[in-house]
């Protein structure tokens, strides 16, 4: 028997339809109820265009150092998604150096 689950998002926005604040929750979270965030990136990929559609939103309280460690996060995570995925250790290692060369130049990193 095949199940569903779902992943919702709530957007609360301001006069200028800019995001005041972001909220989720899903099914299958180990956590009950609404989690703030301060950002998201969701990235799909269209089976039809073959192409990625993506929806980008942070809050004005979003720092630019917490988008920086955000993105060097991302980046991390995107190597080891990409390695899980393709089995390829020498790409995944790629993005792996080039996340720490952005730490080291957004000043995040060691």
């Amino acid at each position: 028997m095949s199940k569903n689950s779902q992943i919702k998002l709530f957007i609360a926005l301001d006069e200028k339809k800019m995001p005041e604040k972001i909220e989720w929750e899903a099914d299958d979270a180990q956590f009950s109820g609404r989690k703030e965030s301060k950002t998201m990136i969701l990235s799909l990929w269209d089976k039809k265009e073959d192409v990625t559609f993506s929806i980008d939103l942070w809050t004005k309280e979003m720092t630019v150092n917490e988008m920086q460690i955000h993105f060097y996060q991302i980046f991390v995570k995107m190597a080891e998604s990409f390695q899980n995925a393709t089995n390829n250790f020498e790409t995944a290692s790629l993005i792996r150096e080039f996340a720490d060369s952005f730490a080291k130049k957004t000043g995040i990193g060691s």
